[in-house]
């Protein structure tokens, strides 16, 4: 009779289940089990934090549909992933975490590591589980990822006990197992679909919000024909861009607060109306607008305002409906809402344009980020995070394809940078070789994860790293405030809190490798600099962008974060 062991049954059932990538840190007891998976032939990648390693793992599922997998170890392990799995499940991305957990028979006693973790994890997870017996691992491992990509995608957490990861079993005894079909999609009410279509059609200043939803959905191609043939203005949330590339004419991102503020009916395709919307009230919306929220989560209809219609359904199905509900429906694009958006459109251009064609040392957001979209490729993806660095870069730093931009996403979540980075990476390796990956980080986002710089050597993943040092968070201080303000007393009492070490030397970091970055303050050191940095096609590079400690975004009509009313 033959018998198959534990770490092997573990390793070839998520192949079987259509896993590829595994992201983690290993130690005791998941050793074994980490080299069991390279030999069922999962790509294993070795990060330098679990942190950074959940942040790989989601990402990778986010640009495949297939979740990734964190792999840790117990009790602190595992705690350090809680950070990217809260990510994952407010992000709505596929993810499976596992974890080896202390041996059964120490537990209760003061095993090592020892923690409550499935109880712990569970407000993270869709599904958290301890498969009960080595027999019905397969079968949780099969539902762990389905739980994570079936409905609204999110995390899958499976605990493994060091005694249970060192066990074997008769191959007869296991339980039976499948691979379960593609996630089914689930179509709208027609009767809805004409609601919204007539609602559009009477509509005297239309808007189209395009989120992540859309560009996870895989449904570019029905909304870019939606939007062709109804020339319908579009505002994208900040990874919905590149569903409807951002230099279509029917953009209106320069005149985001305009569009958001007088548009009497909006479709909201696969984006919710949370914070980064302004959960759709006055003053950032008009007190009557009318809302076609379209999700495949029912839950999230009418949440923060009632919609005038809520619809339930895959993003890619509805756009197909509704198309057809247009027939040959056309906005004028002489038309008066046309006529505002694109003076507006005008009138912000130029201002940031004042900005960004500025030479002047030291170099403002605008400046930097104007040069660097004119040199990095179209098709490039882009991971982005810091405060006024991601916020300004979304503006200026163009994305025509979808799932081409990676941030701190809808948690709000610093660290991500190199993580999502390195996954991008990897998947441009496997999939499109000639791809780059341009990981553009404020100094203080860089700070939370940046030694996984040494995760991308050792797996030879070519991104460019743009650090647009200000040496703070948010803003810094200039060379001689900080000295003087720091020349005598207790450095806790009169450090701002704000304050980071001025120009500090991230492009030095690279000398850990025998290598050198580029210190950059000139738009000359800049272009140069970033232009040879795109030829390197075999390890990482640096780029470390000094900009004043004070530069700001231009002047806003709101605050960012639209301020609770109670």
């Amino acid at each position: 009779m033959s018998t198959i062991d534990s770490i092997t049954l573990i390793a070839e059932s998520l192949k079987r289940q259509g896993i590829e990538y595994v992201f983690g840190i290993i130690g005791i007891p998941i050793v074994e089990l980490s080299m069991a998976m390279q030999a069922a032939g999962l790509k294993y990648i070795g990060m330098r934090n679990e942190q950074s390693a959940c942040y790989a793992a989601q990402a990778i599922g986010y640009l495949t549909k297939k979740p990734g997998v964190c792999l840790v170890v117990p009790g602190p392990g595992l705690l350090h992933c809680t950070g990217g799995m809260a990510n994952a499940q407010v992000n709505c991305w596929p993810l499976i975490v596992i974890a080896g957990s202390t041996f059964q028979d120490h537990e209760g006693i003061g095993g090592f590591q020892e923690y409550p973790q499935v109880d712990a994890v569970r407000i993270y997870c869709k599904y958290a589980v301890r498969p009960p017996t080595v027999a019905s691992i397969p079968s949780h491992i099969e539902k762990a990822v389905r739980s994570a990509t079936y409905g609204r995608p999110g995390v899958s957490y499976l605990d493994f006990p060091g005694n249970v990861l060192k066990a074997s079993i008769q191959t007869d005894a296991i339980i039976e197992n499948y691979t379960h079909p593609n996630p089914p999609l689930c179509f709208p009410n027609g009767e809805d679909v004409r609601k919204a279509s007539k609602l559009l059609k009477l509509a005297k200043r239309p808007l189209v919000i395009i989120g992540k939803g859309s560009a996870y959905a895989r449904a570019e191609h029905s909304i870019r024909q939606l939007i062709q043939r109804t020339n319908f203005p579009i505002l994208p949330t900040p990874m919905g861009k590149g569903v409807v590339p951002d230099d279509c004419d029917q953009s209106v991102k320069n005149a985001r607060t305009l569009a958001l503020q007088k548009a009497d009916v909006i479709l909201l395709l696969g984006a919710r109306l949370n914070w980064i919307l302004h959960f759709g009230r006055p003053p950032r919306y008009a007190a009557d607008v009318k809302v076609i929220q379209v999700d495949i989560c029912p839950e999230e209809l009418h949440n923060s305002i009632r919609g005038a219609v809520g619809i339930q359904s895959d993003i890619l199905p509805f756009t197909d409906q509704l198309l057809k509900e247009m027939g040959n429906y056309r906005m004028d694009m002489k038309s008066d809402w046309w006529k505002v958006l694109k003076q507006k459109c005008d009138i912000n251009s130029r201002t940031v344009n004042e900005m960004a064609i500025s030479t002047s040392v030291p170099l403002n957001y605008y400046s930097v980020f104007h040069h660097v979209q004119e040199i990095i490729p179209k098709d490039a993806i882009i991971v982005s995070e810091g405060a006024n660095t991601m916020d300004i870069g979304r503006s200026m730093l163009n994305n025509v394809l979808p799932r081409h931009r990676l941030d701190a996403g809808t948690f709000g979540t610093m660290g991500v940078g190199p993580g999502f980075a390195i996954a991008a990476a990897l998947y441009c390796r496997d999939n499109f070789p000639q791809k780059r990956v341009i990981c553009v980080e404020g100094d203080s986002a860089f700070g939370f994860s940046g030694l996984e710089v040494e995760t991308m050597y050792r797996y030879k993943l070519p991104v460019v790293i743009i650090i647009v040092n200000n040496s703070g968070i948010y803003s810094g201080l200039d060379a001689d405030t900080y000295k003087d303000i720091r020349s005598d007393g207790d450095l806790t009492q009169n450090t701002p809190p704000s304050a980071l070490t001025v120009e500090t030397r991230y492009d030095a970091i690279l000398g850990m490798f025998g290598d050198s970055g580029y210190f950059v303050r000139t738009i000359t050191e800049l272009r140069q600099s970033l232009n040879d940095a795109l030829k390197i096609k075999d390890r990482p590079t640096i780029l470390n962008v000094i900009i004043g400690p004070m530069s700001e975004r231009k002047q806003q009509s709101f605050n960012w974060l639209t301020e609770s009313k109670l």
